[in-house]
């Protein structure tokens, strides 16, 4: 189990990492203004440094699957893989696994819990707390995934509350958003993810320590992937809105990620578009192909 000062290190190291070439970014952006025939080009080269600095990040939801076998198996192919060392790594455990999880994976990889609730404690039968998720060395939360809204019924609301309650403890988290297929098909997806975003976006004081993952629900699980341009035109957009409505420095650096039928062979286009930061993994990160996905960028 890591102790806080080594998590504490290794998440000052990684914003070190992301505020290097971010500030070269910036430069670019006033030259871009200042030197009228080279906007285009420098408009170009300004994107691609700001792409370069948010760490490249994949996530793998394990969801309800698994034992100490099958999981202990997966641990060590994952610490054993050469794996891209400029790649964030995080495994969404399942709440029993946790301790487990945390204890043996190698240090290099996050863990992540799947839930949380908005509260510390309580009588909240079969609830975990942020502050029992950290006792076992987490650092990380998945929130507001599809399967919390569509099956447990979860709203925008609590989803909102449950952020809000996990970054005031100091956790790491993964927000998910996402349309349904008949709203994608009756045009309604930007208003969809917006209004998710913005449930969100109401209760984060500190973007650095969040990952939004977008994950059209009609993917998840199915076989079905947004192709590439379909995946980089909603994070295009969803980077414009945040822009838009909570400031340009966090549009420029906050990750957005994609979830949904991810495998080995579709992430390298995937990850190759300029708005896409990573991977949200379901059935794939139970797999050894979960390497590839994590070394799409290398």
């Amino acid at each position: 189990m890591r102790s806080d000062n080594q998590s504490q290190r290794r998440r000052r190291a990684r914003t070190r990492r992301r505020k290097r070439p971010l500030l070269f970014a910036h430069c670019l952006y006033e030259e871009h203004h200042l030197l009228g025939p080279c906007r285009r080009f420098s408009a170009i080269i300004y994107r691609l440094a700001i792409m370069s600095s948010r760490t490249f990040f994949v996530g793998g939801n394990w969801k309800m699957n698994g034992d100490k076998k099958s999981l202990g198996d997966l641990i060590t192919t994952l610490n054993t893989a050469s794996l891209h060392d400029e790649t964030e790594v995080v495994c969404g455990a399942p709440t029993v696994y946790l301790d487990f999880a945390r204890s043996n994976l190698d240090a290099r990889i996050g863990v992540a819990a799947q839930n949380c609730y908005k509260v510390a404690k309580g009588a909240f039968t079969g609830e975990i707390s942020p502050a029992m998720i950290k006792d076992c060395g987490v650092e990380w939360v998945i929130l507001g995934h599809s399967e919390r809204r569509h099956v447990f019924g979860e709203s925008d609301e609590l989803i909102g509350q449950k952020v809000a309650h996990a970054l005031e403890s100091d956790l790491g988290v993964i927000a998910c958003i996402g349309e349904k297929l008949e709203e994608r098909e009756a045009g309604t997806t930007e208003e969809v993810v917006y209004a998710q975003t913005q449930a969100i976006a109401d209760n984060v004081k500190d973007w650095s320590k969040v990952v939004l993952a977008y994950e059209p629900v009609w993917a998840i699980g199915t076989g079905k992937t947004a192709s590439p341009e379909q995946a980089q035109e909603v994070h295009e957009k969803l980077r414009e809105w945040i822009r838009a409505n909570v400031s340009e420095a966090v549009a420029d650096s906050v990750r957005i990620i994609y979830g949904g039928s991810v495998t080995g062979a579709n992430c390298k286009e995937l990850g190759s578009q300029n708005d896409v930061d990573g991977f949200l993994v379901g059935g794939a990160s139970l797999k050894p192909e979960f390497v590839d996905i994590i070394n799409a960028r290398a």
